[in-house]
């Protein structure tokens, strides 16, 4: 946490992570279950730590959150280039694995009109299903694309609505 620094959002909450200059001291390692973990320079391990980004469609790589596994604020960090590279390669890394959002390409079937409904896809990465617990968990986020949770909270989307084909088109404009 470099007091230099113009970002305000930096802070933490458990101490021998930042040194007298206000520099990041902590690392990022695996744990034998390739958990992700923060270590403190005094050697003090935090497992299952989660990695969360305050604004992640308009500055990815600005405030990010570690929270323990019972999601307690550790520390934030204003800017992912306030800390070693090492680090910011990790976090970059699981931000990437939060963010894993497939693309649907092509409805194959929906169960019905009423939710709950299992929904059949083809993504870009591959044919699966999943179940839509209501009509509300189906967002448009702009004129062409959809977002949609389903009933464990793994997300889909729909980039391009008029791309798909007809009877897909439909199966998502029932829901918009």
């Amino acid at each position: 946490m470099n007091q230099s620094s113009t970002h305000s959002l930096s802070f933490a909450n458990i101490s021998n992570v930042v040194d007298a200059h206000g520099h990041w001291t902590f690392t990022l390692s695996l744990d034998p279950w390739e958990h992700l973990q923060l270590v403190d320079r005094e050697g003090r391990a935090y497992s299952n730590i989660n990695v969360i980004p305050l604004f992640p469609l308009t500055a990815p790589e600005h405030g990010i959150c570690i929270l323990n596994e019972d999601f307690e604020e550790l520390l934030c960090i204003g800017d992912i280039s306030e800390v070693t590279q090492e680090v910011a390669s990790m976090l970059k890394q699981e931000l990437a694995y939060r963010e894993f959002v497939p693309v649907i390409l092509r409805v194959i079937s929906v169960s019905g009109k009423t939710e709950p409904c299992e929904w059949i896809v083809e993504t870009n990465h591959g044919r699966t299903s999943f179940v839509l617990k209501a009509e509300e968990d189906v967002h448009r986020i702009s004129n062409k694309s959809v977002n949609i949770i389903d009933a464990n909270g793994m997300r889909f989307r729909v980039e391009d609505i008029d791309a798909l084909d007809r009877r897909s088109k439909a199966f998502v404009e029932w829901y918009v």
